[in-house]
């Protein structure tokens, strides 16, 4: 049980004690850190691991925190914002990854400092009081803090208004340094205290009305509101701040190294391509239909769910992408026609359901096993791409049609992008609802921006089943991403 304690914020001249107290921690808690790091300059208990040292070992080991933006495990594949920064960086070096994950937030710096790592990558916020212990390298993302509540409390749009409210965070969390500062300037506020709690627990108690209120920042909050969508972004209580990694001072080169980095991974484009993989898909995502989707997927998908299993084995997909992608195509209404003429779970096609011997459009035993065949065939349209690549074109041909596709890739070709790469045709898809390019294509004008979001929401859907199956301790598939298990 997750210990607690509360602080009452009242107006300072009421009761100077308090700052008097705040002032006491905050010393103790600086020159605590402070002497950690002079005992450790002066007893040589421990050092830094260097560049030099990295490269002749073959190994770059990096302290993370395990979580939904750092690193976390699905079906034993390692996964996270920040792992795949940090596998990026050892690739860079020609070296092998190995993480050290801290037990605490508070663990991390200790662990940097006893030479346990090479460097903190684990969404850390660069402030003063950090920065007299640890040297960070540019930074590569711009956060904020905000105020995290339930959907019921969402007009609340100043924090005046949040009197008397009860604020809870974790201790010694930067969330914790603000709002006290919020009390010493006379905010009303009552903070609430926990221990050993993560932020994406908090946020989750405030979606199921737990507690009322707290605080992240608002890419914490992006990653967990497809989760918890009852969960709503409100007041920002600070100025933005940066997140970068972290070394020990003396680690001049390595430093140097790791901000070349980020400006070649910049300059490829592979840094936009693992930052929207996280984080932009959710930011225009439409969390009102992501609320009907928890409902569905306890009132809808159990009607299919057996059959959904039974159709992805047969062609070696993991069957909650296929049921994500049903989602997306009917919400799980069998009846459901569309403008365009598709018909029943799966929107199949005339002209598709009959070159599948579907009789009956909306008869789940046969719409469902067809859709899961035809993805499967559009799959197999593209041996050259690499797996998970592979699965984003056919999901893209199965909603736009596989000929556009093709359009979009000779363009891509055209354009000197690597064709068999989702994140050319992302480029290439939109451009062909533009006459100049549209008008040199073999199968004509093409809405691209639809096959684009389509393959993002899927795969949000898609994210949200994994994490569903992961809290229940659900027996996990090996397939990842969705992949066929034959696509490498």
């Amino acid at each position: 049980m997750a210990s607690e304690k509360m602080i009452i914020a009242r107006p300072p001249f009421r009761d100077d004690r308090i700052q008097l107290e705040l002032r006491y921690l905050y010393a103790a808690f600086f020159g605590t850190l402070c002497l950690t790091w002079v005992l450790w300059g002066c007893s040589g208990f421990s050092d830094h691991i260097t560049l030099k040292e990295i490269l002749k070992s073959g190994q770059l080991t990096v302290i993370t925190r395990n979580n939904s933006h750092c690193y976390y495990l699905y079906r034993d594949e390692p996964m996270g914002f920040e792992y795949e920064l940090a596998k990026s960086f050892a690739d860079y070096l020609g070296v092998k990854l190995k993480l050290k994950i801290a037990q605490t937030w508070e663990d991390m710096i200790p662990l940097l400092i006893k030479g346990q790592g090479a460097l903190i990558a684990a969404s850390i916020t660069v402030t003063p009081q950090r920065k007299k212990l640890l040297a960070f390298s540019d930074a590569y993302m711009r956060i904020q803090q905000y105020l995290i509540t339930h959907q019921e409390y969402s007009n609340v749009d100043r924090i005046e208004e949040l009197s008397g409210r009860k604020i809870y965070v974790r201790r010694g969390s930067p969330y914790q340094e603000r709002l006290q500062e919020l009390i010493r300037e006379g905010y009303k506020i009552k903070l609430k205290l926990i221990d050993n709690i993560s932020t994406e627990e908090l946020i989750r108690r405030v979606a199921q009305g737990q507690i009322d209120f707290t605080v992240a920042n608002n890419n914490v909050f992006l990653i967990n509101h497809r989760y918890y969508p009852r969960a709503v972004l409100t007041v920002p209580i600070n100025k933005k701040q940066y997140l970068a990694w972290a070394v020990d001072p003396r680690s001049t080169a390595l430093l140097a190294k790791i901000n070349n980095f980020f400006r070649s991974l910049r300059a490829s484009g592979q840094f936009a391509e693992i930052y929207n993989r996280y984080y932009d898909n959710v930011k225009q995502f439409d969390f009102v239909d992501l609320r009907t989707y928890h409902r569905r997927l306890e009132s809808h998908l159990p009607k299919y769910e057996t059959l959904i299993k039974v159709s992805a084995r047969k062609h070696s997909f993991d069957w909650r992408l296929i049921a994500a992608q049903i989602y997306q195509e009917s919400h799980f209404d069998v009846e459901a026609e569309s403008h365009a003429g598709a018909y029943g779970l799966m929107q199949l096609t005339r002209s598709t359901a009959k070159s599948l011997g579907v009789n009956d459009l909306y008869d789940p035993w046969q719409n469902i096993p067809a859709g899961v065949k035809h993805l499967k065939w559009l799959y197999d349209r593209f041996p050259l791409a690499q797996p998970e690549d592979r699965l984003y074109l056919s999901l893209a041909a199965y909603n736009i049609g596989i000929g556009h596709v093709r359009d979009a890739r000779r363009l891509a070709l055209k354009m000197r992008l690597d064709p068999n790469k989702w994140s050319s045709l992302k480029k290439t898809l939109p451009l062909l609802k533009s006459r100049r390019y549209y008008k040199q294509s073999q199968y004509g004008f093409c809405q691209g921006n639809e096959p684009v979001g389509y393959v993002d929401q899927i795969m949000i859907y898609y994210d949200i089943l994994k994490r569903r199956a992961v809290e229940k301790g659900l027996p996990q598939h090996r397939t990842h991403w969705g992949l066929p298990q034959y696509g490498g």
